[in-house]
């Protein structure tokens, strides 16, 4: 195994180091996520923070109900280390979770409304919470599965305006916050006390839990802060702008921004249960100028868009992740008045690792620099490894594993041993992610590891393919995924939706025209046009929104057709 030769690395492996010695009275202050909120209390006492139509508060009210959920939870008999799951949509008490829960030393899970119930269940079970909040949409499910879940005690029913009244050991999130006090004795504690857990789902198995100290939260919103604010105009979040989030609050902390825009005062805009109408009427009525989302919903708003006619949605800068940001979508936001850049994160890197940002003088490239991962936040250390961990060259061409260390990458999945020692083999976190680096650092992803495609000898990236396909004016999505074939080894399959007005003329004969204009330029290879184009309404997708290939992996086993000799690589779906 190589030790990664690259200067930046070659730490000495004995030194002579000299501790600091405090005085006596010397306060060594923890990394805990109270701090976030109390600067920002203090500066922006009278700054809105808004949920729909239906809700308008200040920070200053935000303070008083974090003590009060606070006072709610120790009622319930929460103490430091025990966990408190939460089932909500996007809302200002999903932010009040975000500090209240941890700040008491107890452990926020943020829970993935859209998983199956069977997985749900296990990653109820799992965390052993002991209090769940709950929004009424789900309360139907909860009765269900509660008898479940032995360590659950307590329910508090999020009732969104409608009336409850209280059941057995159920009672109403805002009857029980009003009847709270002010005042709760947050104290100090260790810094590496874990503040939320999560569970990310793969392609087998059970979910696997990740979890993230308050030391790692209070420095990834650092980094991050740092980052967003020094990006170029209308590419980053500054204190002046409205901040709207449109990744699920329940998703690795819906990328970590709402702790950003707490330290930094801004008002924040929490839309709920996602409808496109609504959001785009939020962005109008509150001025909301900084969002973050995954293509899928950022098709939806366009889509919404074009159907009220919208005459333009600037300013309005959006960060695309989960899935590539194509140069097609990009152009479709840009027609609204959108600035859209990419960034780059996983479930287990808390989760921004990097963010792309135009630094190139000729205007032709700003493209393509927006749509590439980018720069590594600070504290961020990232290389590209062959299969032996030996280090590639960071040239821009060529390709490898992207691993990291950072200092609030999760650092396990709980008791998993052998999934441990793969996300953390060489004492770098393992991506699965095919990536190159140039010489100025830059991240450029090609691929998922698991995702990418040999056929005849030659590497074909899917990643490429569904960007090309979606370049046909026709393609609204496109998902490849690779198939066993006698002759070739593997083959691209492509799975094509067609937008609403070209519904009937986007033909698999039409796309492989459309991609040996790219053969015939030096883009990609004739062996990379798939010969199996299907033209489908839609694609399944992820409880996240991103396309889940997975599922199209096994759609496409169960319709194989023996005739044409091509089935799904088994090898494929037990990654």
């Amino acid at each position: 195994m190589s030790s990664l030769p690259h200067p930046l690395y070659n730490v000495p492996s004995t030194m002579t180091i000299r501790l600091a010695t405090p005085a006596p009275e010397t306060y060594l202050q923890p990394l805990l996520i109270h701090h976030i909120l109390y600067g920002a209390i203090t500066a922006h006492a009278d700054q809105q923070i808004v949920y729909r139509s239906h809700h308008r508060q200040t920070y200053s009210d935000l303070f008083k109900r974090v003590h009060r959920l606070a006072n709610v939870l120790a009622s319930l008999g929460v103490d430091e280390g025990h966990t408190v799951a939460f089932m909500d949509w996007d809302s200002h008490r999903y932010l009040e979770a975000y500090f209240a829960v941890p700040m008491m030393g107890a452990v926020l899970q943020t829970v993935n409304v859209r998983l199956p119930q069977e997985q749900l269940i296990w990653c109820l079970q799992d965390a052993k919470a002991s209090v769940l909040v709950v929004h009424r949409d789900f309360l139907t499910l909860v009765n269900a599965i509660a008898p479940l879940l032995p360590d659950l005690r307590r329910c508090i029913v999020i009732a969104d305006g409608e009336a409850f009244s209280g059941q057995n050991d159920v009672s109403e999130y805002e009857t029980m916050l009003a009847a709270s006090g002010t005042k709760f004795d947050f104290r100090e504690f260790n810094e590496n006390a874990i503040a939320t857990t999560f569970h990310t789902t793969g392609t087998t198995g059970h979910p696997k839990p990740v979890s993230f100290t308050h030391r790692q939260l209070v420095l990834h919103t650092l980094a991050l802060a740092t980052t967003l604010a020094a990006q170029p105009d209308n590419q980053g979040l500054r204190r002046n702008d409205v901040y709207m989030p449109l990744t699920p609050m329940f998703h690795v902390h819906a990328w970590g921004v709402p702790f950003v825009a707490t330290m930094l005062g801004i008002k924040q805009v929490f839309p709920g249960r996602y409808d496109p109408a609504l959001m785009l009427k939020l962005r109008r009525d509150e001025n909301v100028s900084f969002s973050h989302c995954v293509p899928t919903v950022l098709q939806m708003i366009l889509a919404a868009a074009r159907s009220e006619q919208a005459s333009g949605l600037a300013p309005w800068t959006m960060l695309i992740g989960g899935s590539a940001l194509t140069r097609a979508l990009r152009q479709q936001a840009a027609d609204f008045g959108i600035d859209t850049l990419a960034g780059y994160g996983m479930s287990e890197t808390g989760p921004a690792i990097a963010i792309a940002r135009n630094v190139e003088e000729h205007p032709d490239k700003l493209d393509a620099a927006l749509r590439r991962a980018g720069w590594p936040l600070p504290l961020v250390l990232v290389d590209i490894v062959d299969p032996e961990m030996n280090s590639l060259p960071h040239d821009g061409r060529s390709q490898g594993e992207l691993v990291l260390r950072a200092p609030w990458l999760t650092q396990s999945y709980g008791t998993d041993a052998a999934a441990n020692k793969a996300l953390w083999l060489g004492g770098w976190m393992h991506t699965q992610d095919l990536a190159s680096i140039d010489l100025r650092g830059t991240l450029t992803l090609r691929d998922r590891m698991k995702d990418v495609i040999k056929s005849g000898g030659e590497w074909v990236s899917s990643v490429q393919l569904e960007e090309l396909i979606v370049s046909h004016e026709g393609v609204a999505e496109a998902a490849v995924i690779a198939v066993e074939d006698e002759k070739w080894g593997e083959r691209p399959l492509a799975y094509v939706v067609p937008k609403v007005e070209f519904s009937g003329n986007v033909t698999s004969d039409a796309i492989q025209q459309h991609l040996t204009a790219f053969v015939e330029n030096g883009t990609i290879s004739r062996i990379a046009v798939p010969h199996d184009i299907r033209v489908v309404e839609s694609l399944p997708k992820t409880s996240v929104g991103k396309v889940d290939k997975k599922a199209l992996q096994k759609n496409t086993l169960a319709s194989a057709r023996p005739d044409r000799h091509v089935v799904v690589n088994p090898s494929r779906t037990l990654r």
